[in-house]
């Protein structure tokens, strides 16, 4: 059994102490939460011995992985902090807002021989891997275009806080949401390019309205686009044409396809737990080296995509998703 530490007991922090419940192969036994006061009640309710103290977590030799739930900004200390430690860890998206950054974290757990799971949940759809599925037989012919929208209005609650601020969640619902949706988009096409990406803001709020536009040219000749708006109700749509058909998946358990000649087919699949299914994968990949399912390269790739967006909204301009300049300048 592996002992674990949650960091961070936030809104998903707390989800994925919920999920670990009854696991098999992983127990979550102690918490990192700055409000203390805040979280006793569930630390008590969870049976978890509750400190402010990432460190004391990490002397600890009975504790062996490390999950964190904690704002993009501290993740690249506390990474760092774990692999020196030897502790296997699942970090929340975004890992970071920089490639640089992130791949500065894999180096580091690599170095150290331990997992580094980054949680993108959306991964684990049983919707999502039968898309992935269906893009790689090749059914869907030669992969024309994408289209992805991911929307929740989470916002609306939000008036104050770390995902209010321009440097922790920058891009509007690009930072939160949107990653779902581009991390969809790499693990079925692969690198991106060239981005060209606006964000619209109708009021600075608290809360905030704004929307957010991606258009993307994959490495591969497919184009692409994607939007989010975060005062609006759940939504997310990823739709794959190709020249023999085309594949859209609606929600978690749902994708239509559509072939040339023959009647649209909906498909229901079963549903899951799918943060526990993220948890089982981040076990097996500490304790039987599998692979977990959100490789290396896809966060590097989606992260560099995200980077070049962020550049593009500020300059108006495509940008390149290897940092070069501006095009068009």
């Amino acid at each position: 059994m592996i002992e674990a530490a949650i960091v961070g007991l936030g809104r998903w922090g707390r989800n994925l102490v919920e999920a670990s419940r009854g696991h098999e192969q992983l127990t979550i036994v102690r918490a990192v939460e700055t409000d203390t006061k805040g979280a006793q009640g569930f630390c008590a309710q969870h049976q978890l011995d509750l400190t402010d103290n990432l460190d004391a977590v990490l002397a600890d030799d009975s504790i062996g992985a490390v999950l964190l739930a904690t704002p993009h900004s501290q993740h690249s200390a506390q990474v760092r902090a774990c692999a020196a430690a030897r502790k296997q860890v699942f970090c929340e998206k975004p890992l970071a807002l920089r490639r640089a950054d992130a791949a500065a974290m894999f180096d580091a757990c690599g170095e150290a021989g331990i997992v580094l799971a980054v949680g993108h949940n959306r991964r684990f759809w049983p919707a999502m891997r039968a898309l992935r599925e269906v893009v790689a037989s090749g059914e869907l012919g030669t992969i024309l275009h994408v289209e992805g929208h991911n929307s929740n209005e989470n916002s609306q609650k939000i008036t104050s806080g770390w995902r209010l601020s321009p440097e922790e969640s920058p891009g509007g619902g690009l930072t939160g949401a949107g990653l779902h949706v581009l991390d969809a988009f790499v693990s079925m096409l692969g690198p991106v390019s060239r981005v060209y990406a606006q964000l619209t803001s109708r009021d600075a709020g608290p809360p905030r309205l704004d929307t957010a536009l991606m258009t993307l040219d994959f490495a591969n000749g497919v184009t692409g686009t994607l939007a989010t708006v975060r005062a609006t109700p759940l939504y997310w749509r990823v739709h794959v044409f190709g020249t023999k058909g085309s594949a859209e998946v609606l929600d978690e358990r749902t994708m239509v396809l559509r072939m040339s000649g023959r009647e649209p087919q909906r498909i229901s699949y079963p549903a899951i737990d799918v943060l526990r299914a993220e948890l089982d994968a981040f076990a097996d990949a500490i304790e039987t080296q599998r692979p977990f399912p959100v490789p290396e390269a896809d966060v590097l790739t989606t992260l560099s995509a995200f980077e070049a967006a962020l550049q593009s909204m500020t300059s108006g301009l495509p940008v390149n998703c290897d940092g070069g300049d501006d095009l068009g300048a």
